[in-house]
């Protein structure tokens, strides 16, 4: 009997925004009836969205392959969201370990972007699990609740409107777990602190909207950020008069300048960015990509400027990225042609590395050229385009009363219309 590498889940909704549990219940070890739990969103164009935890209704679909007397995944509970959320995450594991959530043992945090950002308390009064495998019959989903914690909506420092303009994105810091930053289509990004559900700062980050944004990893003063413009730039909340730009997306060729008008920007049009991720295991390292782009651009702050690789493997447009948290991460990409794919960078970054200090990262630069890399090391193909993905945190290999283990190691979700692919990597 094999190991199961692929688990599904087939959402009453199409499915955008989704993010793995980055740690068990507080006081639990990470084993898979806690570690297999995903937040997932609706994407529906009207004001009825949903999100919802899904998990494991029993552990044996790790091992049996065969064992189809029901779904791998069910949901836990669902509640109302109003507005597409734009992005969904769970608390960082920090969090939990810290015992920062609430002081309950029982009690995880999710937070959403869209008109507002939205933190979300999940609770699961079941008592703990004992697995019995003698039968067939599932175990049912009990006692999980997802409740509205607070909805935060700053004064928008660019726009009249009496709340903040629609959140594209945002970051939620390892560091300090109390910290959240987002970013807006009103040029703006905002630092938050969601213990005391107040805004510490607002800053004009760009000249047209705001994308997305990452906190540097190990950092509580650093963020990056990419938008409309077509420019990369790092800020530090000790020191927000100015901004460095890492990397601005060249103006296309061939493309005339506005005609001079009052309504009219003299600036050549350039290609927007959408996504940025840090290499968490050399943090001078982010991914990137254009909007319409099937092209990935590698980062290194560094050598501000351009890129120090890019990979060249899709045919449509991507649409998502992540890297895996192991010693060695992947960075997996997606897109509208179906494609999910996993690129090794290890043997391209090597004895590159340099002491980690603020001025090494962003004032020296590097002589070395572009590589172009046009082979991953794994591809998967879905039905349908693949809209997001989120890694498992390393979920520890578990004895099962039926004589089969568990194996150690990650796995990585897709979104693709309403269904869920989960994929032991």
């Amino acid at each position: 009997m094999s190991q199961t590498t692929l688990l599904q889940y087939e959402a009453p909704w199409p499915v955008h925004s989704l993010d793995w549990c980055k740690s068990a219940t507080p006081g639990q070890q990470l084993r898979p009836r806690s570690a297999f739990r995903l937040g997932i969103a609706s994407f529906t164009e009207n004001f009825s969205n949903r999100i919802a935890i899904i998990g494991l209704q029993d552990e044996r679909v790790l091992v049996e392959d065969d064992f189809t007397d029901y779904p791998d995944f069910v949901t836990l509970c669902e509640t109302h969201h109003g507005y597409p959320a734009t992005n969904l995450q769970w608390q960082p594991a920090s969090a939990s370990s810290r015992g920062w959530s609430q002081n309950s043992s029982t009690t995880e945090l999710l937070a959403t972007t869209g008109d507002a950002l939205r933190v979300f308390e999940y609770s699961n009064d079941d008592p703990p699990q004992v697995s019995n495998y003698v039968g067939r019959q599932p175990s049912t989903p009990g006692g999980h609740i997802l409740a509205l914690k607070t909805a935060l909506s700053g004064q928008s420092k660019v726009q009249t409107q009496s709340t903040g303009a629609p959140l594209t994105n945002f970051s939620w810091n390892e560091k300090a777990p109390g910290l959240i930053v987002t970013s807006s289509i009103d040029t703006t990004c905002t630092v938050w602190n969601i213990e005391t559900s107040t805004a510490i700062t607002q800053l004009i980050a760009h000249d047209r909207e705001v994308y997305d944004v990452a906190w540097l990893p190990g950092s509580t003063d650093i963020f990056v950020s990419v938008g409309a413009d077509g420019s990369l730039r790092a800020f530090d909340l000790r020191s927000l008069e100015h901004s460095t730009i890492l990397y601005e997306t060249p103006a296309p060729k061939n493309v005339p300048l506005p005609s001079a008008s009052p309504t009219s920007s003299a600036r050549p049009p350039t290609s927007p960015l959408l996504r940025i991720a840090f290499n968490p295991s050399d943090s001078n390292y982010m991914s990137t990509f254009h909007m319409d782009g099937s092209d990935i651009q590698i980062l290194d702050m560094r050598s501000p400027g351009q890129p120090v690789m890019e990979l060249r493997g899709h045919h449509a447009p991507i649409n998502a990225l992540g890297w895996s948290s192991v010693e060695h991460p992947l960075l997996a990409t997606a897109g509208d042609d179906c494609q999910l794919l996993l690129w090794d960078l290890a043997s391209y970054v090597q004895g590159t590395t340099s002491p980690r200090s603020t001025s090494a990262r962003l004032n020296s630069p590097r002589p070395d050229k572009k590589r172009v890399i046009t082979e991953p090391v794994m591809a998967y193909t879905a039905t349908t385009q693949i809209t997001n993905l989120a890694w498992s945190p390393q979920i520890q290999g578990t004895a099962m009363n039926n004589g089969y283990s568990t194996v150690a190691g990650e796995w990585l979700a897709i979104a693709s219309g309403k269904a869920i692919k989960a994929l032991k990597v």
